[in-house]
């Protein structure tokens, strides 16, 4: 079965990062939401997916120069206000840890805690093209799943999965193949590529057998996925 992933809501139609992106993805009949964390002055854990505010906002400056209620006026909502509506509506959670650029003391410890406070642990997968930060997620909490982010195509990716410690592979679509994804499954990983909007391409991978797609457009992939 592959899961279908709201790629930071259905932010193919509405605003990304946003309750209503969310909610209307669970509309649409995704089966979990991917989205982007990263910490508020005052150390929130908050849903957004570049440093700065400067091109989904009126505002401009990095988000960790706002406070999490400067930050609600702005319509950024904090993670543990998705991780209710998702374990209200059993769906499942990809919370990408932002950690790049901007390196984030603690995040971790505050995603994981959220997670814990509301019985998400097996719900909820944390991803990052920071290994390093999935690393110490799975010191912190090992029945949490992890993925690992990236862009271009790994060498025997299934062996630095199994290196970093990792459960799944969040590769860009368009370094898979399918020989690929054999070698990621038999050695007891999973493959969970991002982000795929063109229907055929959807096609091709579920044909090739990955686990999750995580798409723009969940209702696409529903469709196909329920034919």
């Amino acid at each position: 079965m592959v899961l279908n992933f709201a790629h930071r809501g259905a932010s193919g139609y509405y605003a990304e990062n946003t309750m209503l992106a969310f909610g209307k993805a669970i509309e649409m009949g995704c089966d979990g939401i991917e989205t982007d964390v990263q910490l508020s002055k005052d150390g929130v854990p908050v849903l957004i997916h570049d440093e700065t505010v400067d091109r989904t906002t009126h505002k401009k400056g990095y988000v960790s120069d706002f406070t999490f209620s400067e930050l609600a006026e702005l319509g950024i909502p904090s993670m543990e206000q998705l991780v209710v509506l998702a374990k209200r509506c059993s769906k499942l959670l990809n919370i990408e840890i932002k950690n790049g650029r901007s390196w984030y003391e603690g995040i971790e410890e505050k995603v994981i805690g959220i997670i814990k406070k509301y019985d998400m642990t097996h719900k909820t997968i944390l991803s990052s093209f920071n290994h390093y930060s999935m690393v110490k997620c799975k010191m912190l909490c090992k029945e949490i799943e992890t993925g690992l982010l990236y862009v271009e195509a790994l060498y025997q990716p299934e062996k630095y999965c199994g290196y970093v410690g990792a459960d799944a592979i969040h590769p860009n679509y368009i370094v898979l193949n399918k020989q690929i994804v054999k070698d990621v499954h038999e050695a007891g990983y999973k493959v969970h590529p991002y982000t795929v909007d063109d229907q055929s391409v959807m096609c091709g991978l579920i044909e090739m057998g990955v686990d999750m797609i995580i798409t723009n457009y969940p209702d696409r992939l529903s469709r196909i996925l329920n034919k």
